[in-house]
């Protein structure tokens, strides 16, 4: 099976390189580092509210977009998911 998270960071890595005109990522790209962590907040909470108060189907659709929006954030700093996977792999031991 494919790996959602890898396709996803190829897709947004593409939006980083080379911005398609009405794309949302690029445009998170040439809104900036603040901006996104912005949106990576407002997922953070809109994901704490439906886990308290939503079905599940809105918890999953809640999480994905937070994590879309921190893959976006470790693009625009030059980083990739396994830089995540190497610390939670390091809080192991």
């Amino acid at each position: 099976m494919e790996n959602v998270i890898e396709r996803l960071e190829a897709i947004i890595a593409a939006r980083k390189r080379n911005p398609p005109v009405g794309s949302y990522t690029a445009s998170l790209f040439a809104a900036g580092l603040p901006r996104i962590a912005q949106k990576v907040g407002e997922e953070g909470v809109e994901t704490v509210v439906a886990a308290l108060s939503q079905e599940n189907e809105r918890v999953a659709a809640e999480m994905a977009d937070l994590i879309y929006h921190c893959l976006v954030l470790l693009a625009m700093r030059e980083m990739r998911w396994h830089d995540v996977e190497d610390e939670l792999a390091r809080r192991f031991h």
